[in-house]
């Protein structure tokens, strides 16, 4: 019979060979769990927010923008996916001459991506040359921010 540790390693290796990682890097790192667990050469899960704006409100509008920008200081740039949609009203602020461009563009310049929804936009009217550049585009901005919830994404509304 074999020891329970062997088996153990013969488990936690295959698991390893399923997931992709190196069981060559396994047995180097010491052929215990807290070394397959450590998960050296496996991927570093990314955070993943999605902010709701649907407030045709300036200040709104900053204190998501400090939101993200504050999330992405505390956690790192690089390992934070953030989302900012705007639907009713609050795609207003991203149209070419809102008060809202400024930080807007420098959320993009930083990563984050801003949506605007495209039901809203048909109902006041605006097209995608009246908004600004570099932001994207949602059907429904609801249902955007429910598929990134459903993503596992965090939810939060300023």
């Amino acid at each position: 019979m074999h020891k329970p540790s062997f088996v153990l390693t013969v488990l936690l290796s295959a698991a390893c060979v399923l997931a992709g990682l190196s069981v060559s890097a396994f047995a180097a790192a010491g052929a215990g769990a807290g070394a397959i667990l450590a998960g050296q050469g496996a991927a570093v899960k990314k955070e993943k927010l999605v902010i709701q704006i649907s407030d045709k409100d300036p200040g709104k509008w900053n204190l998501a923008l400090n939101n993200a920008r504050n999330v992405q200081a505390a956690l790192g740039a690089d390992k934070v996916d953030i989302e900012i949609v705007a639907y009713g009203p609050g795609v207003a602020m991203l149209e070419m001459d809102s008060e809202a461009g400024n930080g807007v563009a420098k959320a993009i310049e930083n990563g984050v991506k801003i949506i605007a929804c495209q039901n809203s936009m048909k109902g006041a009217k605006l097209t995608d040359a009246d908004m600004l550049p570099g932001i994207g585009y949602a059907v429904s901005g609801v249902v955007e921010i429910m598929q990134r919830q459903q993503a596992g994404y965090s939810y939060v509304r300023p």
